[in-house]
């Protein structure tokens, strides 16, 4: 049994010993993994050789934590009345926590130290936040466009940023530049 991705061994990850049992949660990694390899193997008009399946991992997390993004954003503004900005905070922070979380342990599944991949992770999403959320999200609220389509169009850009982040900063393999 391997800990790395269709890629290679992810940052830290080392071979399980034998004498150390899988843990339920790294059977659930390993199908999840294995699901999207299988995926991207199908891929049409040569993309399984260009598509990564952590990619496709990242899309179906980073996609179901913008939709938690959403639901909650629209409760705190819609919901309670809560200022735009707070709101779109407090939901942003609660979503990219648990996208951190879950991208660590099922998409990337590096046993690397938490600790320094938290820093790298709060210095992106900085970085993310003060460009994209605030810069393109509050610009175009700003300019008349719905909240919720900002939010939107702003998502896109972010995956795009925090891909690549994660994949080539965060969670990079040992010995990879």
């Amino acid at each position: 049994m391997t800990t790395g991705d269709a890629e290679g061994t992810t940052a830290g990850a080392a071979e399980p010993s034998a004498t150390r049992r899988p843990t339920r949660s790294s059977a659930v990694a390993d199908g999840f993994a294995r699901f999207c390899a299988a995926v991207v193997r199908r891929l049409p008009f040569g993309l399984s050789g260009i598509v990564p399946p952590t990619l496709l991992g990242f899309a179906l997390i980073n996609g179901s934590t913008f939709g938690f993004d959403l639901l909650l954003l629209t409760a705190l503004h819609g919901g309670l009345g809560l200022p735009v900005a707070l709101s779109v905070t407090l939901a942003y922070g609660c979503a990219l926590t648990l996208a951190f979380v879950v991208n660590r342990v099922f998409n990337f599944r590096s046993h690397a130290p938490v600790g320094r991949q938290a820093v790298l992770y709060v210095v992106a999403v900085a970085i993310n936040y003060a460009a994209f959320v605030l810069g393109v999200g509050a610009g175009l609220t700003e300019l008349g466009v719905s909240y919720q389509l900002s939010r939107i169009l702003a998502g896109l850009c972010e995956a795009a940023f925090m891909y690549s982040a994660l994949r080539w900063v965060i969670f990079r393999r040992r010995g990879s530049a």
